[in-house]
């Protein structure tokens, strides 16, 4: 069988005939090829009678293949459409095997009109050069939104990482605080209270006490534990503990003698407590009498 040409010769024209169509045109006229393939009675379209024989002896002599599929993708994309024939009220056999094909522009004689068949360009390629100005637009708008969101979002993030991290250091900061105050508490507790479970006759545990609530009296030790005449600053002190052993019940000044007895001292070591839990802001006002 003689190759076909790639392209018939057609009259001056503004584009020549593609090189399938071409070679579609001489494989169907062949008449060497009429069990296989050939034109419909009306000359209107081709069949192919057996298709794994045409694919195997015709399509290798005009193509560089031999696939059927790839055979009739070309042709849907030139335009061409199967036509559905049907005899007597149904459709034709299965296991005959023939598949018709048909274009307005594909007619037996009419070499003319090959150039009336063009290539499909694809639908996505021209949706897109039609949609193409108002969607662009339409999805930078929605990007930039989006973008302006996202920053943000994020620099709301970033502001809640840095608060929360302010409120750890401080709760860290009032936990030390509390620690050190309830420390501070017991101690002030245990100096204030200590003496008084070994009882008041204890001369050593009355001049502890005495050291330990003393705030800046003008008198000297030895005044505090010795001197039996009370002087000005030490009436200005009303937490001064004289110790009995150093004056006679006739020499000790009226107040002193609310001193010596259990509840006196009871009495004075409750308010000092009171007066230094206030001073150091550990007790609230209303049990500070203030």
């Amino acid at each position: 069988m003689q190759e076909a040409p790639a392209a018939l010769p057609t009259e001056p024209g503004p584009s020549p005939v593609p090189a399938f169509l071409g070679k579609l045109w001489a494989l169907v006229g062949d008449p060497g090829t009429d069990h296989l393939i050939r034109w419909s009675p009306s000359g209107t379209s081709f069949l192919v009678s057996d298709q794994s024989r045409f694919a195997k002896e015709v399509l290798p002599q005009y193509f560089k293949h031999s696939n059927m599929a790839s055979f009739v993708r070309q042709l849907n994309m030139y335009g061409f459409r199967k036509v559905v024939s049907i005899e007597q009220g149904g459709l034709l056999r299965p296991e005959r095997d023939h598949v018709e094909f048909q274009h307005p522009s594909f007619v037996r004689g009419c070499e003319q009109l090959l150039e009336r068949v063009r290539r499909k360009v694809p639908a996505l390629r021209g949706d897109d050069t039609r949609w193409r100005p108002e969607d662009l637009g339409r999805l930078l708008g929605e990007v930039q939104a989006l973008r302006g969101v996202q920053e943000s979002t994020e620099a709301r993030l970033q502001e809640l990482r840095q608060q929360n991290e302010i409120l750890w250091r401080e709760v860290v900061t009032l936990r030390q605080s509390h620690s050190q105050q309830h420390r501070v508490i017991g101690k002030l507790i245990q100096c204030l209270f200590g003496p008084l479970q070994t009882g008041p006759s204890s001369t050593g545990a009355k001049r502890k006490l005495s050291l330990m609530l003393d705030e800046g009296s003008a008198c000297s030790a030895s005044a505090k534990f010795n001197a039996c005449p009370v002087s000005g600053a030490l009436l200005q002190d009303p937490y001064f503990i004289q110790s009995p052993s150093t004056c006679s019940p006739s020499q000790r000044p009226p107040w002193a003698s609310a001193l010596t007895g259990p509840e006196g001292l009871s009495s004075l070591t409750s308010q000092k407590t009171a007066h230094l839990l206030k001073d150091t802001g550990f007790l609230p006002p209303v049990l500070a009498g203030g």
